[in-house]
């Protein structure tokens, strides 16, 4: 960040009482995020601004006056001192005020030499519209990149190029050559394509849908979707967020941002190129990393967010979230007057993974009084074809008041004797009283178009279908099921994790040295034995005489295979031979696979003979673990069914490293293997938890060496006793040889184990600083619970009555880009205790954060929060932080002395003269 961005942020202090808290410390005033001036600026230029009817300029120029916006409308284009009665400058530089956005709608060619008037002008942001850039090939590229150094030496953040624009309608800004303008609602929209954003403002527009926010990234050259998320998570004025993604740049800061809102709002994501053609498509207008979409299944998965797969779905689900309603469940219950309706809509439930809500004897009852005996007697609740709107809302109102039923479905089938307008006026006000979700489907057109605009413009979500209301509940159902998922704690890893790095570095340093980039089998197995991964006992021949030697060592029966630099396949040359008995045999099987791979591969180098013990199992499962690195979010681990029929199977699963028992046992059981790992007939199950274990060590490699690109484990033998690696391939990337700090290899930041260390106490007791890890929730759950009135008071400005699984996975999930929470543990006779915690948490201007610090009352007064404080402070200067501050009690008369010795500086608190804002300049 350059300076005048640090000067102008700095100039720029404001509190917003509306705008959303950092989660764990409530009451902290807030600091401007960096994209205020784009998505909520106070003046506007228009450079190109138009008088030509069509042209770009002119569009522009129109929707910007039309919208309604409160501030200051420049016009700056050279060939004119005036337009339609408005002052028009020749530049940036020369408009009589500075202005927070610059809205360009000149040729490609023009725009370096505009985007140095801004930084000259003091511009902070500018929407690029024009087209011409990386998507046009390399010469665009190169004017794109041009463009981009220069916003970054003038410190101008740019949306766009190749863009629709923007729209706040909350602030009457239409900074865009959208058609149709929309009104102003609590649901924002961020799209790499303009056409997905222009074609879902109109239809927002035509069923009175209103929108927080409309971005459209265009190339994303500089502002990216994890800017626009980071800044909607602190918006008021969002409540959900619907994404159209054709690629993403950056991997890792995408994943963190999405992780982050997904926590605190509905996410609906519409990700394009599912297959091949797609994604060409998608990379030719975009340029970004389209990557496998397995991998990307998994990073929504991991970060709790829905997905949907046609805008069709992605205009359903807005529909749904429209209503602010959200469902605590996922049991839907359906009012109809169609029976065929009724069971569509009621397929649609299974086929979504949803339930059907089972009906109450007390609303059956009810029911009962109201609806002729003939009715369904369940769910779907039939009401019949003459029902007229006051059968159809009072049987809605009796369902919408079971406690068995998460969300009402109504579905009208057009008849000769009740109209869709008199049931209308049934529903409507049942809708509107009923606090969960209410969704209505009207069957047909011509007879019920007017009705479902009225039902519309109610705020009522109306469909054209039960099957399109049904998928539109599963993304609500499927949000909320997701957010459930992420708070369960994963239990500790029960095997220890100890492992030979050097090794693993010496296997690669010979690799490279050698100008290869596969290892070759014994490096492989060697490398998944310096992490623990069970492998045969093997050893490598090189004459007739060494295999039979290693044979008898190893003990019958064995397993021989080629060893060779240049096949990858064995099997494909004839070169494993199994279920080898005796000496004999040995002999002739080494000459005969040596023969037989040096007549149909004359060209490959035959390095040996790998003799390896012969690992049959009676009840073994054969597995498959893989590793792949995706071009946009780097490793990810598959698993799945392996042996040489993996490639028909096509049974796998993919997750992101690093992984934690729950995460590993959620990809396995994404798989059909999963099935095949319980008892069946007389097979006894598999051991799953050496599975798990085995699972997690690949993760462990992943994570410590940035240089494993590939890895095939094909197949992972598992049975009853625990689980071996009988062959293993491994692809290695010389030019990522180190690991870095931030482990920048991945697309999420692991447990970083560097943190941890010892510090002795005043009182001689030794205790263990560490970062907090989700493992720790049970630690974390039974420190809050033990701590004083007084202590929950000083953390927390409350007395915090009751310990919630969501307060609890807030304070161990972490994101460690973009948070650190520090534990000090003692040891106790029965395990390991917390008793201390510090954290901090980035404001929404990422380079300051917010910090906290609690002690356990029987660990005060020993030095303790000195060591931790301190230990923090390192860590969020090293993380690129600037400003540290808190908020402590006036009364804490301890810790404002130690702040003070620690050069926090007091300043009057935000909202009571009994809290003191604390502030540090690191």
């Amino acid at each position: 960040m350059g300076t005048k961005t640090r000067n102008r942020l700095a100039a720029n202090r404001f509190r917003v009482p509306d705008a959303a808290a950092v989660p764990s410390a409530p009451g902290i005033s807030k600091l401007i995020h960096p994209l205020h001036p784009l998505l909520s600026p106070a003046s506007v230029a228009v450079v190109g601004a138009s008088e030509r009817p069509g042209s770009l300029g002119q569009v522009v120029l129109a929707n910007l006056r039309e919208g309604g916006f409160l501030g200051p409308i420049h016009l700056v284009n050279p060939k004119h001192a005036e337009l339609a009665g408005s002052p028009c400058y020749p530049s940036l530089e020369a408009l009589p005020e500075p202005v927070d956005l610059a809205v360009i709608t000149a040729p490609a060619a023009a725009i370096p030499a505009i985007i140095e008037q801004a930084g000259r002008a003091g511009v902070p942001a500018a929407i690029v519209l024009s087209a011409g850039f990386g998507e046009t090939g390399e010469a665009g590229k190169a004017l794109e990149a041009r463009v981009l150094a220069i916003a970054r030496e003038a410190d101008v953040r740019i949306l766009g190029p190749n863009c629709v624009g923007m729209l706040r309608p909350s602030i009457g800004l239409n900074a865009s050559f959208a058609r149709t303008a929309c009104e102003a609602g609590s649901i924002a929209l961020v799209s790499q394509s303009g056409a997905i954003c222009t074609a879902l403002v109109d239809w927002a527009a035509s069923t009175k849908v209103g929108l927080s926010s409309v971005v459209s990234l265009g190339a994303a050259a500089d502002v990216d979707f994890g800017d626009v998320l980071d800044y909607l998570l602190f918006d008021p004025k969002t409540e959900s967020v619907l994404l159209y993604v054709e690629g993403v740049h950056h991997g890792r800061t995408f994943i963190s941002s999405l992780r982050a809102i997904a926590r605190a709002k509905p996410v609906i994501v519409l990700k394009v190129g599912r297959y091949a053609s797609g994604s060409q498509a998608a990379r030719s207008h975009t340029g970004a990393l389209v990557g496998n979409d397995a991998v990307f299944d998994a990073v929504l998965a991991r970060c709790g967010v829905v997905r949907v797969h046609s805008a069709q779905d992605l205009f359903a689900a807005a529909r749904a979230l429209s209503s602010r309603r959200k469902p605590h469940g996922d049991r839907l219950a359906i009012v109809t007057n169609g029976g065929g309706p009724g069971v569509l809509a009621a397929d649609a439930v299974s086929s979504e993974d949803l339930r059907l809500a089972t009906l109450s004897p007390q609303t059956l009852e009810k029911l009962d009084g109201i609806l002729p005996r003939h009715w369904s007697h369940g769910n779907p609740v039939d009401v019949i074809g003459d029902a007229d709107g006051e059968r159809f809302g009072g049987a809605a109102r009796i369902v919408a008041e079971d406690p068995n039923v998460d969300a009402v479905l109504s579905v009208f089938c057009p008849t000769g004797i009740a109209s869709a307008e008199s049931v209308a006026d049934g529903v409507i006000p049942i809708a509107k009283e009923c606090s969960k979700p209410f969704l209505t489907a009207w069957l047909g057109e011509s007879g019920v178009v007017a009705t479902r605009r009225r039902v519309e413009g109610a705020g009522i979500p109306a469909y054209r279908s039960g099957e399109v209301a049904v998928q539109a509940f599963a993304a609500l159902a499927t949000h909320v099921k997701n957010q459930k998922l992420l708070l369960e704690s994963p239990p500790p890893r029960s095997t220890p994790t100890e492992h030979d790095i050097a090794r693993a570095e010496e296997i690669f340093r010979v690799a490279v040295e050698e100008g290869r980039s596969l290892l070759n089998e014994v490096e492989a197995k060697s490398l998944l034995a310096a992490f623990g991964v069970p492998v045969p006992p093997f050893t490598v021949a090189t004459t007739r005489e060494e295999a039979v030697r290693a044979a008898e060592t190893i003990g019958y029966p064995v397993v021989m295979k080629i060893l060779s630099p240049d096949i990858s396949h064995k099997s494909d040359v004839h070169g494993v031979r199994l279920d080898v008995r005796d000496a004999e045999a040995v002999g002739q099987q080494f000459d005969d696979i040596v023969a037989t791979v040096g007549r149909l591969r004359p060209d490959a180098k035959i390095a040996g003979v790998l003799v390896q013990s012969m690992v049959s199992r009676r009840d073994g499962r054969e597995l498959m673990l893989g590793v792949m690195t995706d071009p946009a979010f780097g490793p990810a681990i598959s698993f799945g069914s392996g042996g040489v029929a993996v490639e028909l199977l096509r049974d796998n699963a993919v997750g992101l490293p690093p992984l934690n028992v729950r995460l590993a046992g959620d990809l396995v059981d994404r798989t059909r293997a999963a099935r095949l790992l319980g008892a069946y007939r007389n097979v006894p199950a598999a051991n799953r938890d050496a599975l798990i274990d085995v699972l997690l060590r690949v993760s462990d490699i992943v994570c410590a060496l940035p240089w494993v690109a590939e890895m095939d484990i094909n197949p992972l033998l598992l049975d009853p006793t625990g689980a071996v690696a009988l062959d293993a391939r491994v692809v290695i990337d010389p030019a990522r040889h180190h690991l870095d700090s931030r482990y920048s290899h991945l697309a999420i930041h692991p447990y970083p184990e560097a943190l941890e260390a010892l510090e002795r106490l005043r009182d001689g007791s030794e205790v263990t600083i560490r970062p907090i890890r989700p493992e720790d929730a049970a630690m974390e759950t039974e420190f809050i619970t033990e701590l004083s009135d007084e202590s929950r008071y000083l953390r927390f400005l409350s007395i915090v009555r009751h310990v919630t699984p969501e307060m609890v996975a807030r304070f161990t999930q972490i994101d460690y880009d973009r948070e650190m929470a520090l534990i000090a543990t003692r040891k106790e006779p029965d395990g390991e205790s917390i008793i201390s915690v510090a954290r901090y948490v980035r404001d929404p201007n990422p380079v300051s954060a917010e910090f906290a610090i609690v002690i356990a009352d029987r660990a005060q007064r020993k030095g303790l929060a000195s060591k931790l404080i301190g230990r923090l402070m390192t860590h969020a200067r090293f993380a690129g932080i600037e400003r540290l501050r808190g908020l402590i009690l006036a009364s804490n008369d301890s810790m404002r002395e130690l702040l003070d010795r620690l050069g926090f500086e007091p300043f009057p608190g935000p909202d009571a003269p009994s809290l003191v804002d604390v502030v540090k300049v690191l």
